[in-house]
C-alpha cells in the first residue's frame, strides 16, 4: 500500500535510502547516458534538445561546483537538481520543489494499443507537449529511452516513455493525454506498459512530479508508486564578469542557501 502523500519542506525520506535515486541526474549521465552527457570534472550536462538539466557528482562539493562554471562557461544560464544549496556567486533565477516516487506495488502490463514513437514523431510529440504540459520535453529528449503512444484515426492522443536512466532505476516521464480524450484510462495504461518493458530489463520505475502538482502525486500513489523524497530545483546563472570587468569568485568553500522564489524552473509533471 502506498504512503500518503506528504510533501511537506523537510519531510524525511519515506522508504530506505537508495544513493543512485538520491542523485538521479548526475547516476545518469555518470552511468547509463554517459552518451548524452557533457562533461568536465565532477560536472555533467545533457547535450542540447536532449535534457535541460545538469548535475554534480557532490552537490555540497565546491570543486564540483568550480567544475560547473567551467562546462557551461561565465554568464550563462544552467538548470541543477538537486541542489540544497548554491556557492556564492551564482545568480538563482528560479526555484521550485520535486518530489520523487518509487515502484513498490504498480501492476505493469503491455498495452497492445500502444506503439513506439521515434524522431520521426517528434513535430506530434512537441505539440501534444505543448497542448498538455507534462514537463520538459526537447527535440532530442524521445532519444533517451522507449516513448509509447496511443493514436486515434491517427492522431497521437496520449503518450508516456522513459527519462533518466540509471542503474537499476528508470524513469517514467512525459505522461499525458489530450484533454479532450481524458478520463479513459489511456495515461495509466501507457504508464503500466512502459513500466513493463523497465522490469523486462531488470530495471525498477521511478518518477519525479512537482510538490505543488498533488493530484498527480495522488493519481501515482494510486497506480502503486510511493513518495520517496522532495528536492530543491534550481535555474541558475553561472558567475561571469560584471560591468566593472570584475571576476566572480566561483572556487569559494563556503556556500550560501537562498530564499525561496515562486518561479519554477522543471514545469508542471
Amino acid at each position: 500500500m502506498a504512503h500518503p502523500t506528504d510533501v511537506r519542506p523537510g519531510a524525511a525520506p519515506l522508504l530506505p535510502a537508495a544513493p543512485a535515486l538520491d542523485n538521479a541526474v548526475w547516476a545518469a549521465l555518470a552511468g547509463p547516458h554517459a552518451q548524452l552527457a557533457d562533461r568536465y570534472g565532477r560536472a555533467a550536462r545533457y547535450r542540447p534538445e536532449t535534457y535541460a538539466f545538469a548535475a554534480l557528482a557532490d552537490p555540497a562539493d565546491p570543486a564540483a561546483w568550480t567544475d560547473l562554471h567551467t562546462l557551461v562557461g561565465p554568464g550563462n544560464p544552467v538548470r541543477v537538481k538537486p541542489a540544497a544549496w548554491v556557492p556564492d556567486g551564482w545568480e538563482v533565477l528560479g526555484e521550485g520543489a520535486g518530489v520523487q516516487l518509487v515502484d513498490t506495488a504498480l501492476r505493469a502490463e503491455p498495452a497492445p494499443e500502444a506503439v513506439p514513437l521515434g524522431a520521426g514523431d517528434v513535430p506530434e510529440i512537441l505539440d501534444l507537449v505543448a497542448r498538455t504540459r507534462p514537463g520538459p520535453f526537447l527535440r532530442r529528449t524521445v532519444e533517451m529511452g522507449t516513448y509509447l503512444g496511443i493514436r486515434h484515426r491517427g492522431r497521437l492522443v496520449a503518450m508516456a516513455g522513459e527519462r533518466l536512466r540509471l542503474p537499476g532505476w528508470t524513469e517514467i516521464s512525459a505522461v499525458c493525454t489530450d484533454p479532450a480524450y481524458r478520463g479513459r484510462g489511456l495515461a495509466t495504461r501507457l504508464v503500466r506498459a512502459v513500466a513493463a518493458g523497465i522490469r523486462d530489463r531488470g530495471d525498477t520505475p521511478f518518477l519525479h512530479a512537482a510538490a505543488d502538482n498533488t493530484p498527480a502525486i495522488r493519481l501515482y500513489e494510486s497506480l502503486g508508486f510511493t513518495l520517496r523524497r522532495r528536492s530543491r530545483i534550481v535555474h541558475l546563472r553561472s558567475p561571469g564578469t560584471t560591468g566593472a570587468g570584475r571576476t566572480l569568485n566561483v572556487t569559494t568553500r563556503s556556500a550560501r542557501r537562498t530564499p525561496t522564489r515562486p518561479a519554477s524552473p522543471d514545469g508542471r509533471r
